[in-house]
């Protein structure tokens, strides 16, 4: 690691997260007060997805598209490490909430542990790859505005009406549009990638290592993304179903 490289990074990182960890707290004490303590951590870390999940993908499409000579093992471009900085705050915030809030979460805090990994190797240990890791994040967080209104309004349904609506109408295009991402698209790039860092076209500047551990942990986050869509499928299936039950008789 060059350690110039690193520690002209810090005021960014340091700014990302000083960013996302305000958001954090205002949303914890100011906009959420009122709901219950149980729900206020969960709520505030869809805040903070808020203004990660959206705004990653606009800048991380931006990035690639600047970039000219973009492959599977390109130097990365000081815009697309910029992306990778803003990511990694995120990841760091949020894996925060998780250990104060939820220690004993340890899919999610694992999920962010590894994802956390992936950036950090490709951001700091080998310079390149930022093409094939920022497509990754786009089709990973291209969905999440959606899941976060619907995981707030799930948090709501039982006691807010307009909640139920709201989770009601969105929960099959939602679980549609995750399911078309996560198992199709998702899948397909991830075939793309192992398939050129397989042929040795990257072996001169992403050791195998890394680009092998970059697909196991694709890989296992896009299948237990897949069980946990396939599950809300199911849940939905029953739901509907009990209520036309309930409307024959």
């Amino acid at each position: 690691m060059e350690l110039p490289i690193l520690f002209s990074s810090i005021p960014n990182l340091l700014s990302f997260f000083i960013f996302f960890f305000v958001i954090y707290i205002i949303a914890y004490f100011l906009i959420f007060p009122s709901w219950k303590p149980n729900l206020r951590p969960e709520a505030s870390s869809c805040i903070i997805s808020f203004f990660h999940g959206t705004p990653a993908v606009v800048f991380a499409i931006t990035s690639l598209l600047s970039d000219p000579h973009r492959n599977f093992h390109s130097p990365n471009t000081h815009f697309q490490n910029m992306v990778l900085d803003y990511s990694i705050a995120y990841f760091l915030m949020d894996l925060a909430h998780y250990l104060v809030f939820y220690p004993s979460d340890v899919l999610f805090i694992g999920h962010h542990v590894a994802t956390l990994f992936v950036f950090v190797t490709c951001r700091y240990v080998v310079y390149h790859g930022a093409y094939a890791i920022l497509v990754l994040l786009i089709l990973a967080e291209v969905t999440s505005f959606v899941q976060n209104t619907w995981t707030l309004a799930n948090a709501r349904k039982g006691d807010v009406e307009f909640a139920a609506k709201v989770y009601a109408v969105l929960s099959p295009p939602f679980y549609g549009f995750y399911s078309l991402v996560r198992g199709i698209a998702g899948p397909y790039f991830v075939y793309r990638m192992l398939s050129y860092y397989v042929s040795g076209a990257a072996d001169s500047v992403i050791p195998r290592w890394v680009w092998i551990s970059w697909v196991f942990v694709v890989v296992t986050a896009i299948t237990v993304s897949i069980m946990w869509v396939s599950n809300l499928w199911v849940q939905l299936y029953r739901d509907m179903k009990r209520k036309f039950d309930k409307k024959v008789r």
